[in-house]
């Protein structure tokens, strides 16, 4: 007898471990953790925020992804900022390029609309994906993301909200 191969069984061959990150409001002019990579190095295969509350018209609320190792290093961007005054429920985020060219931060060309899987994966060690403001604006973004441990016991979890 064959089995079939459904739903999130075909998603973690695919894309790996999905993470999920509860809605929260978003950091007011300050960055604030998202994701926690513990024990060794992940492939990132897929980064997603999609809006639950709307976003404030602010003047320029500029949002972008930072990397922060745990290990002595400086943190960098993983995309350029973009502004997201104004953006609607179910509006979609995602970055595209590398981290050696990264980005910007990509708002989906419609509500619920994204192109969030990654060309070549985001090659990561131990540290916090950030989410930058530089503006106070109101709004909650819930975020998404999977990855394949490359290291035994690397692991990502979604951070407190």
């Amino acid at each position: 007898m064959s089995v079939l191969i459904q739903g999130s069984q075909l998603r973690a061959l695919l894309l790996g471990v999905r993470v999920d990150r509860a809605t929260d409001t978003l950091p007011q002019t300050t960055t604030e953790a998202l994701f926690n990579i513990t024990g060794g190095r992940v492939a990132v295969t897929s980064l997603v925020g999609e809006v639950t509350t709307a976003i404030g018209a602010g003047t320029t609320p500029d949002a972008k992804l930072i990397y922060n190792p745990t290990a002595t290093g400086t943190s960098f961007d993983l995309c350029t900022a973009v502004s997201i005054a104004s953006d609607a429920v179910g509006q979609q985020y995602y970055i595209a390029g590398s981290v050696a060219s990264p980005g910007a931060l990509l708002v989906g060309g419609a509500v619920g609309q994204s192109n969030a899987v990654f060309d070549m994966p985001l090659v990561l060690s131990e540290g916090d994906i950030e989410l930058n403001m530089d503006e106070s604006v109101t709004g909650s973004v819930t975020w998404t993301l999977t990855y394949i441990p490359l290291d035994d016991g690397a692991s990502v979890a979604a951070t407190a909200v």
